[in-house]
């Protein structure tokens, strides 16, 4: 149940945050443009709060909050007094109905940029993206390429960290060839490598981009010796203590391996079970009954242990942490990557190579900001510039109802002279509601297909 509220609450904020940014353009350059404003609405359906301000703007949060809209006076939806024909969206030339439209989705990159040097002033703690395994038999394992090695780039972008490894893989799906470069540990060389990707199959809610190539970050070693016991937990419940060497789950022995041990655990929430360990050199037999607790859509089995783990070597981290200077250069750079990306994906998804299978709907995103908010400011604000970017690109769409449709409409008004027909308008704006609501509905369907599954 926190989970879930957690969640709520973080999309919630975030949607709130992006939506409000994206209606303000809107509302800044018509108000600048000299078109009057009735309502800057944050949400749909019933108003929990309204306030009319002094520029005579209704001031409006509502109770739906996924989206929001900027009414403004129009004469083809409302009736105008003479005095304030000049002050109507139509009045207005073509160029400035242009300038107010694109302001929305303008609004999204800039608070994008603004986000991401926010999280390069604060700096992310990371590691490098250093080889750990390569799966046998996988892309990179035929690629012949070496266990310890840094990923310095994917494609021609340069990689920092994992985060950056993953994306720039994804940014290739479709293509037959993927160029990478690795650099050794003592850096002596950097060799060039062109993985075979013809038979890849990513399929995003299976694995990640990197384990579907057959790529094993490295970690630190995980020891099945316990480095801690929390309190009232069914651990010490049972008598495990700090420094306990588990050996064996219902005589199945672990063999040192702590991935094994959480897995078998998992599977006896409220059951007993009898753990074989070892203490001071002397092998025990203790009992004990796992906690039930969620994880995701299932219940599992917790002890309430942590195992010890050896440290990160210093050189595998990196903090990417910049000043105010190079802080927006730096912004500057992930928000035309992840814009460039984001393009990418669409095109994917109307080509094919990309599977509908992978759109995600407000479940999918309330997870996303329940998880980033979850591990702090720097994360959150990477996860808002991430969903800000998607808000302004998919606005851009040219379909009716988004800000795209209008501004394809307005185009062709600037090249023909002439208003598109109402009626071509009335059936664009139907066909672009339908859309929408299919793409909506499929990302429903996938969110609960991930829940349930």
């Amino acid at each position: 149940m926190f989970d879930f509220i957690w969640n709520l609450a973080s999309f919630v904020v975030a949607l709130g945050i992006l939506v409000t940014i994206h209606e303000y353009g809107h509302f800044w350059v018509a108000r600048k443009n000299g078109v009057k404003v009735e309502r800057f609405s944050v949400g749909f359906g019933r108003a929990l709060w309204r306030k009319t301000g002094q520029d005579g703007t209704e001031y409006v949060v509502a109770l739906i909050p996924l989206g929001g809209y900027v009414k403004m006076l129009d004469e083809r939806v409302d009736d105008v007094a003479e005095h304030d024909k000049d002050k109507t969206f139509n009045s207005k030339s073509v160029y400035q109905r242009i300038a107010i439209i694109a302001a929305g989705p303008l609004a999204n990159f800039i608070f994008a940029l603004f986000a991401f040097y926010l999280m390069f002033l604060i700096g992310v703690p990371s590691v490098k993206p250093i080889i750990g395994e390569l799966t046998p038999n996988s892309i990179v394992g035929q690629a012949q390429l070496n266990p310890s090695d840094e990923i310095i780039s994917v494609a021609g972008t340069r990689t920092r960290d994992w985060q950056d490894v993953n994306l720039a893989f994804i940014g290739e799906i479709g293509r037959d060839e993927i160029k990478i470069e690795t650099k050794s540990q003592d850096s002596l060389y950097i060799k060039t490598t062109l993985l075979n990707t013809r038979q890849w199959h990513y399929a995003p809610e299976k694995s990640s981009a990197l384990a579907s190539l057959g790529i094993v970050p490295f970690r630190p070693q995980v020891y099945t010796q316990l480095a801690t016991v929390a309190p009232d937990s069914a651990a010490e419940q049972a008598g495990l203590l700090v420094g306990d060497t588990l050996l064996a789950v219902n005589g199945e022995k672990i063999q040192q391996d702590w991935r094994s041990f959480s897995e078998k655990i998992k599977q006896y929430p409220e059951q007993n079970v009898m753990l074989s360990i070892e203490r001071s050199g002397e092998v025990l037999q203790l009992a004990i009954t796992p906690k039930a607790i969620k994880q995701g859509d299932k219940t599992v089995g917790y002890v309430g242990i942590a195992p010890k783990v050896d440290s990160w070597p210093e050189h595998y981290l990196v903090d990417l942490t910049y000043g105010p200077i190079d802080a927006i250069t730096q912004s500057a750079i992930r928000t035309w990557n992840m814009t460039e990306l984001t393009f990418g994906m669409i095109i994917k998804f109307i080509t094919g190579d990309v599977s509908v299978k992978n759109l995600s709907g407000p479940i999918g995103i309330a997870q996303g900001a329940g998880s980033s908010a979850g591990h702090g400011l720097v994360y959150f604000l990477g996860f808002l510039a991430l969903i800000s970017i998607n808000l302004g690109i998919i606005n851009l769409l040219p379909l009716p109802v988004l800000d795209g449709g209008h501004l394809l409409y307005y185009l062709i008004e600037l090249l023909t002279g002439k208003e598109v027909p109402e009626k071509v308008q009335e059936a664009g704006f139907k066909f672009g509601a339908l859309t929408i609501l299919t793409l909506m509905a499929i990302g429903l369907f996938n969110d609960f297909s991930r829940v349930f599954n």
